[in-house]
């Protein structure tokens, strides 16, 4: 028998918590060990809470019973402190984005390759049966040539949302807004369905909030290097949230899945199953990290394809600012 995965979590915001929640779960591939954040106190409720030890980071990393840790604390701190946790020698799994900036990224990329250890980013929608069942009609030509695809991320924040915590709304620390945010998910989807980006092209906003940084709308248009277009929309401003839509538009087939639940699917070689099975997507995702780590294996979310989002949305927020297309770097 497998011994299980043991772990630390880093941080113990909203965030934090739910991985706190899922790691005392039965159905976890993994164990809680202890727990660290930057407030001794809010560290030492949680670890009342949840059955744990509170520690400071240096000490959490010290610990030789902790094998790998979750990293859930504002985007843009990623980068040191989970260097220093692969630098440790503890296995990552880092929520998203991967960081802020593709330099923040490579830095981490690099302390990967030397660490030898696994690093995986939360991206958990790859998870989705229906997200699954349709990268695989894509992949064996189910759909044709695709020639062009359509992502709306229509939700809602109040005002409090970024009022909450002096860190939302800001270049430096949430990386973004609507698209780095919220939108993060649904860039690493639509390049893990369709591939590479060359060209990102930008319009952007601050529409409807007050007291924030960073755009609360934004407009993308973009070109895959396979010659596909596509169209993306992502803002907080859509009063009481529209669900998720995806659309892929093929010359032997098109799809269309509202809130992750196909509404359109049509193909010259078949149709999509009437039923899918329900998936717990961070549940998912904790596996796949756990089976990764455990059998040395490549997990389905790589440090590259993080960086590759990142990439997207930096190449989107230039545009955004100067008025011209970019190519991701």
């Amino acid at each position: 028998m497998t011994t299980p995965l043991r772990f630390g979590v880093i941080g113990v915001g909203t965030i934090g918590r739910a991985h706190l929640k899922r790691l005392r779960s039965p159905e976890s591939p993994g164990e809680l060990v202890a727990l660290a954040d930057v407030s001794a106190e809010a560290a030492a409720a949680a670890a009342q809470e949840f059955g744990t030890t509170a520690e400071t980071l240096e000490s959490l990393l010290a610990r030789a019973d902790v094998d790998a840790v979750i990293v859930a604390i504002p985007s843009g701190l990623h980068a040191d402190t989970t260097i220093a946790a692969l630098d440790a020698g503890k296995h990552v799994l880092l929520e998203k984005p991967i960081d802020v900036t593709v330099d923040a990224a490579d830095r981490i990329i690099a302390a990967e390759e030397r660490s030898g250890k696994t690093l995986s980013v939360v991206s958990q929608r790859r998870f989705a049966a229906e997200n699954q069942f349709l990268r695989e009609a894509i992949t064996a030509g189910h759909l044709g040539k695709v020639t062009a695809a359509n992502i709306e991320i229509a939700l809602w924040r109040t005002q409090e949302y970024y009022d909450s915590g002096a860190w939302r709304g800001t270049w430096a620390l949430d990386g973004g807004g609507a698209l780095m945010n919220q939108g993060v998910h649904l860039v690493d989807l639509i390049l893990w369905l369709l591939g590479d980006v060359e060209e990102v092209y930008a319009h952007g906003g601050l529409l409807a909030h007050e007291r924030i940084e960073v755009e609360d709308t934004i407009t993308i248009t973009a070109r895959f290097a396979s010659g596909a277009l596509l169209t993306f929309l992502a803002t907080t401003t859509a009063y009481n949230n529209l669900p998720l839509r995806v659309a892929i538009m093929g010359d032997g087939g098109s799809a269309v899945t509202l809130s992750e639940k196909f509404t359109h699917y049509e193909s010259r070689t078949g149709a999509a199953p009437e039923e899918f099975g329900a998936v717990d997507q961070q549940l998912g995702q904790l596996t796949d990290f756990v089976t990764a780590v455990q059998g040395g294996t490549r997990p389905l979310v790589t440090s590259i394809e993080a960086r590759a989002a990142v990439a997207f949305i930096e190449a989107a927020y230039t545009s955004m600012r100067t008025g011209e297309p970019v190519k991701p770097r």
